[in-house]
């Protein structure tokens, strides 16, 4: 949460060694307040990090997590919860595996080819003697976009075993094999595609990545498949994002991947940067204008000139100086014509809020290191198994749920009850953090925050927390 203050928020930008940086300060032009970097470099370097971060007196840390380090640092988002992480570690979930892609998608009824998970082997094998081919095997934990070098097809149930032998893939990640016409990326910022491009596969091959001889072109992205990349960043709550989306020769459309992590060529990270500036310094900056299907003529340029191209900038529709192309040229959308600039208003670019609450907490969704690989037999969660969903269940794809719902005039007569907190204060606390459930989520898991609202000492904090103990106790 930026404090409430005059200046801007202290920015700093997130690095890690042996990891290719994404932001660097030229991102952020026109920045007045120095912007701070701090570098993990791995092992036990997170308290040592912590303390950077706490004695440069940074407001905000900017940049993507690799999924190695990823629960580590939901462990330092904790132990900083005045910082604002960005992308949040929330929005970094679908980061950290293929499984946590397709558990978010469950969750958003997002379209996704069928996905069988299985940490318990002897399920896993019983499933195979039992299961249609052919089918997509994927290296689930990892990186989320790794040039399609674990990713397999398979065709019968002996294939599989052996690959699986062989690789050691764990958890068993299987889903039903899609014939594609192409899959398509679509990179979003604020929820608005500012570039979007068709892969296809080479001639009697199912691959479409580019390392694997794939093919790209810019041209004619649908709308069905724009839709669906808005609709997903939206449920990531995401500022900037990226969906990998299969075209299926069936014309359905399909989340392949989605990450916060992708290459971009430097005018989109420079576009990433302004957007941030905008939405951080509460409109200091000029968001940037970006216009729908600009990838289309930005493509006619050659690669090599593109790749070195930095801080591109349009202007907005006006017949008096672009309508000679604005005003006049028509796109296919969906299916009718529409102009150009037209389609900037059905595709705006939003203003991504700070998440205060934690969504997908690692007690309940790191399976990755609680089923670690060890036994054929039963996989058992050691200790307190409270509210944790079973990876290997019958509803894989439910979720518990703890928070009390409330209406915002429930939650008032709560925090108004705390000598401290007035109706102008109750406003000021939901001006700032946008919604009932964000409120509830400080409440439960961080009232520390508060305290970076004007006029909230620790002392109102503490008082609340008591206030609202009693009140859970009650109402659960």
């Amino acid at each position: 949460m930026a404090r409430n203050r005059k200046k801007l928020p202290k920015l700093g930008l997130l690095y890690l060694d042996y990891v290719l940086r994404f932001f660097d300060h030229s991102n952020f032009k026109g920045w007045p307040e120095k912007i701070e970097t701090v570098t993990y470099h791995w092992k036990d370097d997170k308290e040592r990090f912590i303390r950077e971060v706490k004695r440069k007196k940074i407001d905000v840390l900017i940049g993507n997590i690799p999924a190695t380090a990823y629960e580590t640092f939901r462990e330092i988002a904790s132990e900083l919860p005045l910082v604002r992480f960005v992308p949040s570690m929330d929005t970094q979930f679908c980061n950290k595996s293929k499984e946590n892609v397709t558990r978010f998608a469950w969750k958003y009824g997002l379209p996704i080819p069928k996905t069988y998970i299985f940490y318990n082997r002897l399920k896993g094998e019983k499933f195979l003697e039992e299961t249609s081919f052919p089918k997509i095997v994927k290296k689930s934990y990892g990186p989320s976009n790794y040039g399609g070098y674990f990713v397999h097809k398979v065709d019968s149930k002996e294939e599989t075993q052996d690959l699986f032998a062989k690789q050691k893939y764990h958890p068993m990640y299987l889903q039903d094999f899609v014939p594609m016409e192409a899959d398509i990326r679509v990179m979003l910022i604020g929820h608005k595609p500012v570039c979007a491009f068709w892969r296809r596969p080479p001639e009697g091959a199912w691959l479409t990545n580019t390392s694997q001889g794939g093919s790209m072109d810019y041209m004619d992205v649908p709308k069905s498949v724009l839709d669906l990349a808005v609709q997903t960043s939206k449920a990531a709550k995401a500022e900037y994002w990226a969906c990998d989306v299969a075209y299926g020769k069936d014309g359905k459309v399909r989340i392949l991947e989605c990450a916060t992590a992708f290459a971009a060529f430097p005018y989109i990270r420079d576009w990433i940067g302004q957007y941030l500036m905008w939405s951080l310094s509460g409109g200091v900056f000029k968001k940037p204008h970006v216009p729908m299907f600009n990838w289309e003529e930005l493509s006619k340029i050659d690669k090599s000139l593109l790749r070195t191209m930095r801080h591109i900038a349009f202007g907005h529709f006006s017949p008096s100086y672009d309508g000679a192309f604005f005003g006049k040229n028509r796109k296919v959308y969906g299916e009718k014509k529409v102009y150009l600039h037209e389609l900037d208003e059905i595709y705006p670019m939003l203003d991504v809020r700070q998440r205060f609450s934690e969504e997908w907490p690692s007690e309940k969704w790191n399976y990755q290191d609680r089923f670690a690989l060890k036994s054929l037999k039963s996989m058992k969660i050691q200790g307190d198994t409270k509210d944790i969903p079973d990876p290997n269940g019958e509803d894989m794809e439910s979720e518990p749920t703890t928070t009390p719902q409330l209406s915002r005039q429930q939650l008032k007569e709560v925090l108004t009850s705390v000598k401290g907190i007035g109706e102008r204060k109750f406003d000021d606390i939901m001006k700032e953090t946008g919604r009932v459930e964000e409120v509830v989520g400080i409440l439960d898991q961080n009232p520390i925050m508060l305290t970076t609202i004007k006029g909230i000492s620790k002392k109102i904090v503490t008082e609340l927390e008591n206030v609202w103990n009693k009140f859970r106790k009650k109402e659960l």
